[in-house]
């Protein structure tokens, strides 16, 4: 069995200098990419509904105060007004931070909650891997190619009411933690987020009929002690494909998830 890691805490002038570095890498692939990237937003939505969810915007977490939460809101209606109705045409790809841009205090953003090395701490436009989540979940019930996510290194709030496997989002950090989602169909994607009163929605929607459904399927889901003392979770996430039948088509091994526990282990309910 593989063992994980000790944890490395980055001093903030690392993660500064490693932000940058990583920063002016991504501008120059935006710029590279820029003739695909997708640009067309529509007030019409495409005919056909592919996939849709929706998750809680006010979920109660342990130590972390509900105006993070309220905050959060502002932050996920800033940027929803960016990229809903957004359509991918053929070959185009969809690039979450290019759309929806750098979320400052000059634009409306405020102060919520950003996950940094294990723990959580107040920043601008936090909350907003609540969006990039949404997306990845619906994109992968769908055709379209996820091209790049990226998970969080640390498990740090444990289950509470969850309703999807462990570790089937996509954190992302503007600029270079982004999600980038590529249309290798002969049909036009539309992706429609709104912002409601008790729920973020969104959906899928698609120029031609869907023929395709699509699972997600965990596997191997563990929880590991480690020779250092802590302890990591792990676990796989299949997409199974069915036809419009419902006839099982194939199965393909989608992400290989690990990530460091920030809390102990086979909590119970009063404890969570």
């Amino acid at each position: 069995m593989e063992r994980s890691k000790k944890p490395v805490n980055r001093s903030d002038l690392r993660l500064a200098l490693g932000t940058a570095y990583y920063g002016f890498l991504r501008r120059i692939l935006w710029v590279r990419m820029r003739k695909v990237f997708a640009r067309e937003r529509s007030t019409e939505e495409l005919p056909y509904r592919y996939f849709s969810h929706r998750t809680i915007l006010r979920r109660k977490l342990k130590d972390v105060d509900m105006w993070m939460q309220e905050n959060k809101i502002t932050n996920l209606k800033l940027a929803t007004e960016r990229i809903n109705g957004i359509v991918i045409h053929p070959g185009e790809v969809f690039s979450y931070w290019r759309l929806i841009g750098n979320p400052t205090k000059r634009k409306g953003y405020l102060d919520g909650m950003i996950l940094r090395n294990g723990g959580f701490t107040a920043g601008t436009g936090g909350g907003l891997c609540q969006l990039s989540n949404l997306i990845f979940w619906m994109t992968i019930h769908t055709p379209l190619t996820v091209t790049e996510r990226h998970r969080h290194g640390y498990d740090v709030f444990p289950d509470s009411n969850r309703t999807q496997p462990f570790a089937s989002g996509a954190t992302c950090s503007y600029p270079h933690v982004d999600l980038m989602i590529r249309n290798d169909t002969d049909d036009d994607y539309q992706l429609i987020v709104n912002v409601g009163d008790e729920y973020l929605e969104g959906e899928w929607r698609v120029s031609k009929k869907p023929v395709y459904r699509f699972e997600i399927v965990e596997r191997n889901h563990e929880m590991r002690a480690e020779y250092w003392g802590g302890y990591t979770r792990h676990n796989e996430l299949y997409q199974q494909i069915y036809d419009e039948n419902d006839n099982f088509i194939d199965e393909r091994l989608l992400i290989k998830n690990s990530a460091i526990m920030m809390y102990p282990p086979f909590l119970s309910e009063t404890e969570k």
